[in-house]
């Protein structure tokens, strides 16, 4: 069932903001057309990666959230080549979206975790197909090290790079309990070796997450905004099947955000959000046969929609509340 109204439909009132368009916060998609001149597709390719909180180096088991099924797209299968899934993923989405250029996404677990021979071989693969402009890694923030991200600038020279590192809370404590197996100041520390080298820094966050309040998630926004953060992504928990988390929820029901809760909680964030740094995403989408909760009952391109809505008729916008220098 949906928890929420529709979107208010037909609000005049209109304002430039100060990144140039009438979009209340600052979208990382107007960027990317402005840039490329026209549409930027990702194109997700499975290069067979694990996790150090996955494999025994700091944890078994990986993220308690974590099941990688429900966001695998149908062109990613296995026993494909890494150059055989880009070729796939730019007929796909060249045919479903109309598309003409591409980003190579390394999405399924931690991508740069490889010595750096092995990683070179893969990124090589990925840019080969002449559609592809560049590279988004995702990866965590303590599988990267000055070597690694010296080879990430080099190739930033020719190609678009974008380094995706997972955040997900700025609470330790709650980072310990997902079995993350990393801190909030290794999150730092890699954002700030990486800042300066022409690679764009995106990272993720995961709203909702068992043993974070409301006021630490607002407060994320003042404690992100201070470090040179290019990008975000937004997400609420989602409770998948064949997940640890799911083994909890299922034993002792924890509460999960109803759909006006999250979208008042996005709008209230970006307020208190730096006006530069680019949003990715607003919102998390699962396959609906993996997801156990939240169920909304919208698609993310809607709540994306509704979000919007409600911060014109607030007559709110990113960085309205931002008290940093």
């Amino acid at each position: 069932m949906i928890e929420s109204q529709a979107p208010s439909r037909g609000i005049k009132k209109h304002r430039e903001y100060p990144w140039g368009t009438r979009r209340p916060f600052n979208a990382y998609k107007d960027y990317l057309r402005e840039r490329f001149g026209g549409r930027l597709q990702k194109v997700s390719v499975d290069a067979g990666f694990t996790c150090p909180n996955r494999d025994g180096v700091k944890a078994n088991g990986g993220c308690t959230y974590c099941n990688n099924l429900s966001f695998v797209p149908p062109y990613c299968k296995p026993g494909m080549t890494i150059a055989e899934q880009a070729e796939a993923g730019v007929e796909y989405l060249a045919r479903r979206y109309k598309a003409r250029q591409f980003i190579a996404y390394l999405q399924a677990y931690s991508n740069t975790y490889a010595p750096l021979p092995y990683l070179k071989s893969i990124y090589s693969q990925a840019l080969s197909h002449p559609d592809i402009q560049g590279l988004a890694i995702g990866t965590r923030p303590d599988c990267v090290d000055p070597e690694k991200l010296d080879y990430l600038e080099s190739l930033a020279r020719e190609y678009y790079i974008s380094i995706e590192y997972g955040l997900e809370s700025i609470n330790d404590r709650t980072l310990e309990a997902i079995n993350r197996a990393h801190t909030f100041s290794e999150w730092a520390e890699a954002v700030n070796m990486t800042a300066g080298r022409n690679i764009h820094i995106c990272s993720h966050l995961i709203f909702g997450l068992p043993g974070d309040s409301r006021e630490q998630m607002l407060e994320t926004a003042a404690v992100v905004s201070q470090y040179p953060v290019n990008s975000l992504k937004l997400h609420h928990l989602h409770i998948v099947d064949k997940t640890q988390l799911a083994v909890q929820y299922r034993r002792d029901p924890f509460p999960v955000f109803k759909y006006n809760e999250y979208i008042d909680l996005v709008i209230e964030f970006l307020q208190r959000l730096r006006p530069d740094i680019m949003i990715q995403r607003l919102v998390g989408e699962t396959h609906p046969r993996h997801l156990i909760a939240p169920i909304w009952g919208v698609r993310a391109n809607q709540v994306q929609q509704h979000i919007e809505a409600e911060m014109r008729k607030r007559d709110v916008w990113q960085g309205k509340l931002y008290q940093g220098t």
